[in-house]
């Protein structure tokens, strides 16, 4: 297996994309620390865990734009766990309105959740991991974060913000032998896109060369190979894993 004797931190991982990549990293023998923002969806995933590996997963609960809550909680994983060899930050939001009428809060909101997050939990565990000189960084990006979209100003801004944060946080890494590297989603079938119009699925399907939506599944492929041995000479990259709609 390849994630044996190793800890795996995967925030937002109680629902769709964040429950795919720990239930992944999971299967191929990590212990999983399992994040999300509210307590009884960090026991969901922790339970399905439970079922393929006894005592191989723990829940913790936080809302990743609390800084001074995620340090706590990096402290617990790492006091509880022992180590950190990678870090899944996949935590998100979207409050889309156009920036006319956009509001600071639903700004701020997409903001402190999707950039200063992965800011603040990075922090939590890069002492540790320098320390043990190795690890593994996946940040969860988007495809919009790289393109662009109408009515979606505040979390453009936030997935193009961790683009230049992995990029930047690689280089200064490189040397303790700690690869970061981001992947960026295209429409992916989650229960937050299941709402959507049958309308808009199949106009946002068009233009996927791929003829098709994504699944977590095929984000959570892309991030094990990059958490993984077989891609410790890649750093700084942002994987588009979108059917080809950016190419």
């Amino acid at each position: 297996m390849r994630f044996e004797n190793q800890v795996a931190i995967v925030t937002g991982a109680g629902r769709g994309i964040g429950q795919a990549i720990a239930l992944r990293l999971a299967n191929e023998g990590a212990r999983v620390a399992c994040v999300s923002r509210t307590e009884a969806n960090a026991k969901s995933i922790v339970d399905q865990i439970h079922s393929i590996r006894a005592d191989a997963a723990k829940a913790y609960t936080v809302d990743v734009a609390d800084h001074a809550a995620v340090q706590k909680i990096g402290a617990r994983v790492l006091d509880d766990f022992g180590r950190a060899d990678i870090l899944v930050n996949n935590a998100g939001i979207t409050r889309d309105v156009l920036a006319m009428r956009m509001s600071l809060e639903n700004w701020d909101a997409v903001i402190n959740t999707n950039l200063r997050g992965v800011f603040s939990f990075t922090q939590s565990v890069i002492r540790a991991m320098i320390k043990q000189r190795g690890g593994r960084i996946v940040n969860i990006s988007s495809v919009i974060g790289l393109m662009g979209n109408a009515g979606q100003t505040n979390y453009a801004a936030s997935k193009a913000g961790v683009i230049g944060f992995t990029k930047s946080l690689a280089r200064e890494l490189a040397s303790r032998n700690i690869t970061v590297n981001a992947v960026a989603p295209g429409f992916i079938t989650t229960d937050m896109t299941a709402g959507l119009s049958d309308e808009i699925k199949n106009s946002i399907q068009s233009k996927i060369p791929l003829g098709k939506t994504g699944t977590p599944e095929d984000i959570a492929n892309a991030v094990a190979f990059l958490a993984s041995s077989e891609a410790g000479y890649i750093t700084g990259q942002v994987l588009c894993v979108d059917g080809g709609i950016v190419m």
